[in-house]
């Protein structure tokens, strides 16, 4: 499943999904050295101290579960038990398998996957034909995809299955709200996510930055700081996120100040963060959210879509570790972005809007907003009006104070290139802040929903 962190990785060195001959199922190859201090070169010599530098901590504990193993909050490492789709998918393909089990055991009807058109664009289609679902694995981080408004057309007419971000996720719950989506025909998996860079900028970058024709490129990772691209000849090329984005040559400004970077608002929550040593680039480390998520995972292990073995305890930490250094960097990028605005705010916001034109393609890709044809910020606008800033965008910034997920979209299509999303969280942030209320990581009513008349 094209997903934005899940890795490419190379079949040779992946774990295979048949046991080793002569070797029990499920149990990894038997390594004799283990335990031993290395052996001396010269004989007769005593025996040395071991090396100072420890070996890598292990991600996993134990042998190959089974699906009975698997329980709510249970974290886990898994991978494809198919050599195919461990060579394709991202991080030894665990979420391809789970989906395409989901789909041929007939847990789902449909599967939502991205049909790539190159590596860095591709367009969302729901499938019924698991051919689909394999012929979709591998790493997206270019693509902005809008599962939200994709899913509202199916009007909970079909199971569904689907890969996401976390402000995908926050979206779709926000939906669930607003009684638009039903999450009981819904299966997620949350993908971890340090953000996603557009399509015509990343093209940009691999020609003037790395020296590549785009066109060469057919995978890419973010690991470490790095984004690495990987052309048709095997070669890898990397540069520092930080320093493109220096150049404003990196990620989208709203990834860089999310606060949501693990989808545990999900029924499993995925991801390479905590998959360490041999493992690392071949596992994904699977955190089980709700029972729908246990079912779908012991389905892929039971009919041997995929395998898994617990998660060691420094695997769980270093995927913590790695959650709060990018939460860390995005309070950072929060101060900075959202600095108190310096002399006249209202004349400020009314430069910011002043390309406007009022063709509504904000509202329309809003994953938060559910409102038809009435809704207020249309109802409440005239365009002949002589307001400062228009009411479509005063009624708006109400909306949304205590509804955006900050996902981006509205600056991603304003054609005025107007950085809305910049502006709503103007708004947002002291509403959210101060309510310690976080859009869509739960099934709690908006804040302004739940407020009474008499409470004003």
């Amino acid at each position: 499943m094209t997903a934005p962190n899940e890795k490419i990785e190379n079949a040779a060195s992946a774990p295979s999904g048949k046991p080793p001959e002569g070797k029990p199922e499920g149990k990894p190859p038997e390594n004799k050295s283990e335990g031993k201090p290395p052996e001396s070169k010269s004989e007769g010599k005593p025996e040395g101290k071991p090396p100072e530098n420890k070996p890598p901590a292990s991600s996993v504990v134990g042998d190959v579960l089974k699906g009975s193993d698997i329980q709510v909050g249970g974290k886990y490492i898994g991978w494809s038990a198919n050599d195919d789709v461990r060579k394709k998918g991202g991080s030894g393909g665990l979420v391809t398998a789970v989906l395409a089990g989901a789909l041929e055991k007939g847990l789902v009807d449909n599967v939502v996957v991205l049909k790539k058109s190159n590596q860095f664009e591709a367009v969302p289609v729901l499938t019924s034909d698991v051919k689909e679902v394999y012929a979709s694995a591998g790493s997206m981080h270019m693509l902005i995809s809008n599962p939200t408004k994709y899913l509202r057309q199916f009007e909970n007419n079909a199971r569904i299955a689907v890969a996401v971000k976390p402000c995908d996720a926050r979206g779709i719950r926000e939906q669930s709200k607003r009684n638009t989506i039903d999450l009981n025909q819904l299966f997620t998996i949350g993908l971890n996510c340090g953000g996603t860079i557009p399509p015509y900028k990343i093209r940009r970058v691999v020609e003037s930055v790395y020296k590549l024709n785009p066109d060469d490129v057919h995978a890419e990772e973010i690991e470490k700081g790095q984004l690495i691209l990987e052309t048709a000849d095997g070669a890898h090329h990397s540069q520092s996120i930080d320093e493109l984005e220096l150049e404003d040559n990196g990620r989208r400004e709203n990834c860089r100040y999310c606060i949501v970077k693990i989808a545990t608002n999900t029924d499993l929550a995925c991801g390479n963060w905590g998959v360490l040593g041999d493992l690392s680039g071949k596992g994904t480390f699977i955190q089980v959210m709700t029972e729908k998520g246990a079912e779908f995972l012991r389905n892929a292990v039971d009919n041997g879509y995929a395998q898994v073995k617990a998660a060691s305890d420094s695997a769980s930490g270093a995927r913590d570790k790695v959650n709060g250094i990018m939460l860390k960097m995005s309070a950072k990028t929060k101060e900075t972005v959202f600095a108190p605005i310096a002399g006249d705010k209202l004349a400020a916001f009314r430069k910011e809007f002043e390309n406007c034109i009022h063709c509504g393609a904000c509202r329309s890709v809003c994953p938060p907003c559910a409102c038809k044809d009435d809704a207020k910020c249309l109802a409440f606008n005239d365009p002949i009006d002589s307001y400062d800033i228009s009411m479509f965008h005063m009624v708006r910034f109400t909306h949304l104070m205590d509804s955006c997920v900050s996902c981006g979209q509205c600056s991603d299509v304003c054609p005025a290139d107007i950085p809305l999303a910049r502006l709503f969280r103007r708004f947002a942030n002291p509403i959210q802040d101060e309510l310690n209320y976080v859009t869509g990581m739960d099934d709690q009513v908006p804040p302004f929903f739940a407020l009474k008349l008499e409470e004003v």
